[in-house]
């Protein structure tokens, strides 16, 4: 199984490094669970400022306003009601809200703390058909600045590591608001990065217009934060909806 390392100034730097680097070097292995074939490595990526435009990478399937989605569930837990209407098994914010109250506390009594690591891992993911991807969330404060180390068990390279690594990186700043420090670096671990046998076509595109030279960003701040604005009252209603539903 290779051992990858990519690292950027910019999440999409990085992000497209990392993809470069999984089509470079790869194995082509099983994957039983979803009876289908993947190719997969190990792969560390590395931002080093997280905050730097452009944040946006073209090679994301979705729009503004599933990113917003996405944001709000992960650091609002606007769908958490569905865990306990037994819709879903897990949300990320549930395992992780406890955790981020007692990293902020350990921070504030320690800046130098090696300790504010949360885990997202759960009993229940023993029995689980599909336990959660990221295991754990380290925070350290070193010069001044968060820096935030994710580890994720699986991660699809393809589909979900960007949307992972957005809002994971805006949780990083909400914490650093938080503790008045700035943002440092953001490290993203995947044991297994992988890309699905019926994306690799997708995943052949997207390395073709990387090595096409042609730029696949946009802009976050006065660009796509705009348009996820926008979203954000449809995204509202729908949530009432799901409320409402019995």
């Amino acid at each position: 199984m290779h051992e990858l390392f990519a690292e950027g100034r910019t999440l999409p730097e990085a992000y497209h490094t990392s993809l470069t680097e999984l089509c470079r070097q790869h194995s082509v292995a099983a994957c039983p669970d979803y009876n289908t074939r993947q190719k997969e490595a190990s792969m560390t990526f590395v931002v080093s400022e997280p905050l730097a435009e452009p944040m946006i990478s073209r090679l994301f399937i979705g729009d503004p306003r599933s990113l917003e989605q996405y944001r709000q569930e992960m650091l609002d837990g606007i769908l958490d009601f569905e865990v306990a209407r037994g819709n879903w098994e897990y949300t990320y914010h549930l395992r992780m809200a406890e955790g981020l109250l007692w990293a902020e506390e350990e921070l504030r009594r320690n800046p130098d703390s090696r300790r504010a690591v949360i885990s997202t891992r759960h009993e229940d993911d023993l029995k689980s058909g599909a336990p959660a991807c990221l295991q754990s969330l380290q925070f350290f404060i070193r010069g001044g600045a968060l820096h935030l180390k994710v580890m994720f068990r699986s991660n699809d390279a393809a589909k979900a590591a960007f949307m992972n690594a957005f809002a994971l990186i805006l949780l990083q700043k909400r914490m650093a608001d938080a503790l008045g420090v700035s943002v440092g670096l953001y490290t993203h671990r995947a044991n297994s990065y992988h890309v699905y046998e019926r994306d690799w076509a997708m995943f052949d595109g997207y390395i073709a217009r990387l090595e096409s030279g042609e730029d696949v960003t946009y802009p976050y701040v006065d660009g796509w934060d705009e348009f996820m604005e926008e979203a954000k009252p449809e995204i509202a209603e729908m949530v009432r909806k799901l409320r409402d539903e019995r």
